[in-house]
């Protein structure tokens, strides 16, 4: 993807002050941006619990399974880690809700520190996502209405990029103090959740989130904009939003 398809990317540090004017536009949907894993038809009852992917013997990721797996297709979130992190670091944010709403999780780990968007492209670690829902769609029965891409930080960026152009595979994306967007075309119309801090002083709200909202409904999706009183954190009251909003919408 070229350069100059990357919008309001910033980097940990930057100043504040007001929204930068960031659009996004139709443009064609590259090869590079896509995700062509699917839920296997029929229902197959899976083992619950968390487990490694066993798809790398670095960086892997992980899967959680739900009880309920055992008796009925389950709804999906694939979550992101923020730069420098791990399956491991970002799991504690989402466990509780994932167990209480029977909600499988994903949790593929980036190739390199950080997520490869900001090099301008997306191919070994879309590539890696890609084979992570493979694998995950052939352990687990998942209900295909209800998938959702979500992330910290640089894993809310790489979600807020990949969610356009997956559409059709996921209808929401939720991004937790998300670092920026790329405008990397769309396919389908998926739903936003964003939720930033207004203390954020690693990466300022007014440089990202309150310029990406008002593009995303400019460009006419469908955007739900948490703010909240806290720093460069998962809100756990915006997690508790996103898990009601992925199990009943």
């Amino acid at each position: 993807m070229p350069r100059s398809a990357l919008l309001a990317l910033v980097i940990a540090g930057c100043a504040g002050g007001p929204p930068p004017n960031v659009r996004i536009e139709a443009v064609p949907v590259p090869e590079t941006v896509r995700l062509h894993a699917r839920p296997e038809p029929g229902f197959h009852p899976a083992e619950p619990g968390l487990r490694r992917l066993g798809l790398a013997s670095a960086r892997d990721g992980l899967l959680f399974v739900p009880e309920a797996a055992r008796s009925h297709p389950v709804p999906l979130l694939v979550m992101l880690h923020g730069a420098g992190g791990s399956a491991e670091s970002i799991w504690p944010a989402v466990k509780g809700d994932a167990e209480e709403h029977g909600v499988a999780v994903l949790l593929p780990q980036s190739r390199g520190w950080s997520w490869d968007y900001h090099l301008g492209n997306f191919g070994e670690d879309r590539r890696f996502i890609d084979a992570a829902l493979a694998e995950t769609f052939r352990r687990v029965s998942v209900d295909a209405a209800h998938v959702a891409l979500g992330g910290f930080s640089a894993g809310a960026t790489m979600a807020l990029s990949l969610g356009p152009p997956n559409g059709d595979l996921s209808g929401w994306v939720f991004a937790f103090s998300p670092t920026g967007i790329a405008d990397t075309g769309q396919v389908g119309h998926p739903s936003f959740l964003i939720a930033h801090g207004l203390q954020d002083g690693l990466v300022p709200i007014a440089s990202t989130s309150r310029a990406i909202v008002p593009a995303l409904r400019s460009a006419g999706y469908r955007v739900i904009f948490r703010e909240f009183p806290g720093e460069h954190e998962v809100s756990p009251d915006a997690v508790h939003e996103a898990f009601s909003l992925l199990v009943s919408d």
